[in-house]
């Protein structure tokens, strides 16, 4: 939806004068403008740092082109553009819709004729690119757009000619990983038939609500792209042949888009209508509302930000219901000065507030006691949670195809680089920022410059380690370790991180299930290494492996969520277990006996992620809140009054810093709850600063050289003022 200008932005591009922002991201940025004469526009821009080279702004005047080849039909009509000018820009219609990801968040998955006219308007839309041997390479749900005329597709930001290879760089994220075809995954030619792999794995999500292949990290959602077979439960019963034949690994087996587009319709219950005659209603409401918005919206600019103001997004307004005549009304009148928007962004900083006169300086706190916000972003085009990496006095947030370098203090943003693999392929020591660079058919391991985002000189090439598979660990000392796949087996390795050198190189046991999370701890000279239920403390010196247990079941099912001593690895899952460091035996549990509620299931995760600190063991526990530990033997030294207490997320991650207690309540809209390690008591909570965001599991963590407590919850992030 349409944010207010920042102070910074420009009042006009070419004859357009610019209204409000849509979207920005790593790449750009998006406005709405409106031309002398009144009509409404998309403006979509590039970012100053890519328009200085030459590659960027090639791809960019190839998108232009793409644009113009789909055309107003299929499309968002281009209206004008300069990829010339300082600030390269392209004007386009300003299409009246929601993107389909967004349709289906708002009423769920579409009914069987919805999805079939989808498809067959999609069909007709990239046979149109295909007849210019153009092909879209990064079909998805958010780059499909609902409108009153029927679907739009936007976005050609990685669109080129079929065969061209000349925009492939070292580290360009080709595509989004969850709708990759399999040649596409490997760096392989993405011909029409890689479109037409897309399109089906759009109206999966359209027909189902998920993508074919789930959801995580993006090394994992190619593995599975190449060799695992499509997740087709919930596909109606006559489009699911119709989809395994567009899903199929080899690209000679797939419909071309005439052939899929006559099956969709020949399966059609009543063979007649467009996509409009079986949309819900709650979406032909939400068209209906962005008609009429668009021409309420007046020009707006910030005002020079100060670090201390903040606004709250709202929930949006409640949507009217209209009826398909009066919106197809609509669309023979007001849409017709339409156009599209799709934010061009990986990583946004969201900035809502409004008008232009100078604000009042706020209290350093909220009504309710928290700590005032200092700022906000959000991970626009992630596919899993982003996650936030400590670099000195920056903080780096990584998304699955993304790395924001931000100033931690402030939120100002220092830079963005692209990333493929996600946060397993980013790594700090504290100071420097590592990452995994060379696409995928070669991997170097490079330092990235947190002021620039680009890659510096590799300091290791791995060529023989699979990309996909290939992930880093920890950073021990100078050791930077990574794990990964060659064709012999998997290998464990140390890299110097000042020299480039291999410390060493060691075959590792292939683990049970690359898609459980990996957690390691350094300890000394040493590190712990956590994954599903194998527990391992690894001499980072040498590579050898010191110990090695399994944690059973009956105790823990992930076996990740872990906090470390100098003797001693506390876990907590189905019990909260203390294990030796010098040999990994059980020292003590907690847990069994206990009463968990009215709807204690003995078989779930009863403990949270474990947090130490002055021989203590906070942990928060299923039912009953916050509880308090002796780490030397396990005793129970206090837990919350359940009477008085803020029901707690026990699954969160949490922490201690200054007296407190950083845990996160199982209520959505309240995002922190501090409670005050002397009274016991929660002192603060502190809410959802996205509006009705949330619902993922939150990562708390305290940054005290910055002085900021810094929370991620699925896509979004917020810093508040860390109390001494």
């Amino acid at each position: 939806m349409a944010q207010p200008l920042t102070h910074d932005d420009p009042r006009q591009l070419g004859a357009y004068a610019l209204v409000a922002r849509l979207g920005s991201g790593g790449m750009g940025t998006v406005y709405l403008g409106r031309s002398p004469g009144g009509r409404t526009v998309a403006l979509k821009t590039m970012h100053r740092q890519f328009a200085a080279q030459t590659e960027f702004r090639t791809r960019f005047r190839l998108e232009i082109d793409a644009a113009r080849v789909i055309g107003g039909q299929y499309g968002a009509q281009v209206v004008d553009a300069d990829p010339l000018a300082p600030t390269p820009w392209l004007a386009t219609e300003y299409v009246l819709g929601p993107p389909l990801d967004d349709a289906v968040a708002l009423c769920g998955a579409l009914p069987e004729p919805a999805v079939r006219a989808l498809g067959a308007a999609l069909c007709d839309a990239l046979a149109q690119l295909h007849r210019s041997d153009v092909v879209h390479r990064d079909l998805k749900p958010s780059n499909i757009l609902l409108t009153a005329r029927g679907p739009k597709v936007i976005d050609f930001g990685i669109a080129r000619a079929a065969g061209d290879d000349r925009l492939t760089r070292t580290g360009a994220t080709a595509g989004t990983p969850a709708y990759m075809s399999p040649e596409q995954a490997v760096g392989g030619e993405h011909t029409p038939a890689g479109d037409v792999f897309a399109l089906a794995g759009v109206l999966v999500f359209a027909a189902t609500g998920r993508p074919p292949f789930g959801s995580g990290q993006p090394a994992d959602l190619l593995y599975r792209v190449r060799y695992a077979e499509p997740d087709l439960s919930g596909v109606p019963d006559g489009l699911r042949p119709v989809l395994e034949r567009c899903l199929a690994k080899v690209p000679a087996r797939r419909p071309g888009t005439a052939e899929l587009g006559a099956l969709l319709q020949d399966g059609a219950p009543d063979g007649t209508g467009g996509i409009t005659d079986h949309l819900p209603d709650a979406v032909l409401a939400d068209i209906a509302q962005r008609s009429a918005a668009v021409w309420e919206i007046q020009p707006s600019r910030l005002p020079v930000p100060d670090e201390e103001e903040f606004t709250t997004l709202t929930s949006a307004s409640r949507r009217p219901r209209v009826t398909r005549r009066r919106l197809l009304t609509i669309g023979g009148g007001v849409l017709a000065a339409g156009g599209a928007a799709g934010a061009w962004g990986l990583l946004a900083r969201e900035d809502d507030t409004a008008g232009t006169a100078p604000k009042k300086k706020q209290s350093r706190s909220t009504p309710g006691g928290a700590p005032r916000m200092v700022w906000k972003a959000t991970a626009g085009e992630v596919s899993g949670d982003a996650v936030a990496i400590p670099v000195g006095d920056d903080l780096a947030l990584a998304s699955d195809s993304a790395l924001l370098h931000i100033d931690a203090r402030t939120g100002k943003r220092r830079a963005e680089s692209q990333l493929i693999g996600g946060a397993k392929t980013v790594l700090s020591d504290g100071e420097r920022l590592f990452a995994l660079d060379g696409g995928l058919s070669q991997l170097r391991l490079a330092p990235v410059d947190p002021a620039t985002g680009s890659f510096r000189a590799p300091l290791a090439e791995l060529d023989d380690l699979d990309p996909l598979q290939t992930r880093l660990v920890v950073v021990v000392g100078r050791s930077l370790v990574l794990e990964g796949e060659t064709r012999k087996g998997w290998v464990r390795i140390a890299i110097d991180s000042r020299t480039g050198e291999q410390r060493w190189r060691r075959p590792m046991p292939t683990p049970a299930d690359t898609y459980l999370d990996l957690v390691a701890t350094p300890v000394g000279a040493s590190y712990v290494r956590t994954q599903g239920e194998s527990v391992s403390l690894i001499d980072a010196r040498t590579g050898a492996t010191r110990w090695s247990v399994r944690v059973p079941q009956k105790h823990s099912e992930l076996g990740t969520t872990h906090t470390v001593a100098s003797d001693h690895l506390f876990l907590g899952s189905r019990e909260l277990l203390a294990l030796r460091l010098s040999d990994g035996r059980t020292t003590w549990s907690f847990g069994k006996g206990r009463k968990f509620g009215d709807h204690y299931d003995p078989q779930a995760q009863h403990y949270g992620p474990p947090v130490f600190k002055d021989d203590v063991v906070y942990t928060t526990e299923r039912d009953n809140r916050l509880i308090a530990l002796d780490a030397r033997n396990g005793h129970l030294l206090w837990e919350e009054d359940k009477s008085t207490a803020t029901p707690l997320s026990f699954s969160a991650t949490s922490t201690v810093n200054g007296g407190y207690f950083y845990a996160s309540p199982e209520n959505d809209a309240q995002w922190i709850a501090a409670i005050d390690l002397r009274t016991r008591r929660v002192a603060w909570t502190f809410q959802s600063p996205f509006g009705d965001k949330g619902s993922l599991i939150p990562v708390i963590m305290a940054l005290p050289k910055a002085k900021r407590l810094i929370v991620v919850r699925g896509p979004a992030v917020c810093a508040l003022p860390l109390d001494e």
